[in-house]
């Protein structure tokens, strides 16, 4: 059946509902051309005013997953996933993913660049020299049988229709329309042939979405289109208040996460996040595993060295990655003073990290893998060291200095900071 596309958006403009054959024409025809970027802007735009209704939700993410290839699996355990709204310093997935393969699942994590302040998994795995982080999709398949999990970013047959949509929004202003970033995620995750998801919504000053309320909207929402569309998903609102872990960039973020899988241990925040999200997929799944003991006994270790070995990076990463991760020449220690940290705007050090090389202005633009800070503190910690910068040049670092000082403020304690997890 074929419709017109100005109708549609029309009726959308006004506060009018669409069919389900309406939305699945709609997105085949952003897919395929026929519907043109003016005509699917002004769809975004109507849908960013008007909102859509829970079955318009499902239905939009549905037709844009079937938009593309839907990958489908025969394994003796279950297919998992998990998704960050992103924030500074967030490297959980390069240890949720093989701790989730350790205890049984496999993985097929589908991630993303960086936004703006918010460090992307794929930027920290491209400091992996070798690290194939677009493989197609038979490469992705071996990997995720043999090794239990393989992080990658989308490939052009997994929801095409998202790639186009996401562009136009980015370009229009509409980026943060919740029925839409429900559907640009979860068309991806319901291509993956996932068996449960688990979503990981940050709430804090480093956050994506503006207010502690609106993220948790944005998280029930997700649970509530994926449960829809027949993906048993768990939302869970996590702190992004304190920047997550003691370093924010990408190859010190690799280098931490490798040491969290070595030592079976790291910064608690970051420990607690992923075992909690651990636990949460694995409840979901029905699998009985102790995800704190497959990370002590080095078993999820293993597993990220076999994905970083068949996706074509060194196999000897966990055990010497000073040979493989870049290091930037300048290193300068920022000192506080008195007392103890009382408020961070994270936000404003992830910005510190895009001003040193290791964020994007423009898509187009190269990111230095080296540069970031390391050594963060926390709330209600001695502010006496803030954090350390890992520089291109003395300048640069000279600006961060300034820029982190007037991030974190300090005073007396103690500080009680937010709570680590929330269940929606």
């Amino acid at each position: 059946m074929t419709f017109f596309a100005q109708e549609l958006i029309r009726r959308k403009r006004d506060g009018g509902a669409l069919s389900d054959a309406e939305l699945r024409w709609l997105v085949e025809g952003i897919t395929d051309g026929t519907v043109t970027d003016g005509q699917a802007a002004a769809f975004a735009m109507a849908v960013f005013f008007r909102d859509l209704e829970p079955a318009e939700r499902v239905t939009l993410t549905q037709a844009m997953r079937d938009s593309g290839s839907v990958l489908a699996w025969d394994l003796p355990g279950p297919v998992l996933d998990k998704h960050s709204t992103g924030g500074v310093g967030d490297k959980v997935s390069l240890v949720l993913a093989p701790l989730l393969a350790a205890c049984g699942a496999y993985v097929p994590m589908i991630s993303g660049r960086g936004l703006g302040h918010t460090g992307g998994t794929l930027d920290k795995l491209d400091t992996i020299p070798g690290y194939d982080s677009r493989p197609e999709l038979g490469r992705l398949r071996a990997v995720v049988e043999e090794s239990g999990c393989a992080i990658v970013g989308q490939t052009a047959e997994l929801a095409p229709a998202d790639r186009r949509l996401y562009a136009l929004r980015d370009a229009t202003g509409t980026v943060e329309s919740i029925p839409l970033i429900v559907a640009s995620i979860l068309s991806k995750k319901l291509a993956e042939g996932l068996d449960a998801l688990v979503m990981d919504i940050k709430a804090g000053s480093g956050a994506f979405m503006p207010s502690r309320e609106q993220s948790a909207a944005l998280g029930r929402s997700i649970a509530e289109v994926s449960e829809g569309a027949g993906l048993p998903c768990a939302a869970l609102l996590t702190d992004m208040d304190q920047v997550l872990g003691r370093s924010a960039g990408n190859a010190l973020e690799v280098r931490e996460a490798i040491d969290v899988l070595r030592d079976g241990r790291g910064e608690p925040r970051l420990v607690g996040v992923t075992l909690e999200l651990a636990r949460a997929a694995l409840e979901l799944a029905g699998v009985d595993a102790d995800p704190e003991i497959a990370l002590a006994s080095g078993a999820a270790a293993e597993r990220f060295a076999r994905m970083v070995a068949a996706l074509g990076g060194p196999a000897d990463l966990l055990d010497a990655p000073e040979r493989h991760l870049a290091e930037a020449p300048v290193r300068r220690e920022v000192t506080g003073g008195a007392g103890v940290v009382t408020r961070i705007d994270v936000r404003a050090l992830g910005l510190v990290v895009m001003e040193l090389g290791g964020g994007r202005r423009s898509e187009t633009d190269d990111i230095d893998p080296a540069v970031g800070l390391t050594g963060v503190a926390g709330l209600g910690e001695d502010a006496a060291r803030l954090a350390v910068v890992h520089a291109r040049d003395e300048q640069s670092a000279a600006a961060a200095e300034d820029a982190i000082r007037a991030a974190m403020q300090t005073g007396d304690g103690p500080v009680e900071p937010p709570p680590l997890t929330e269940r929606l």
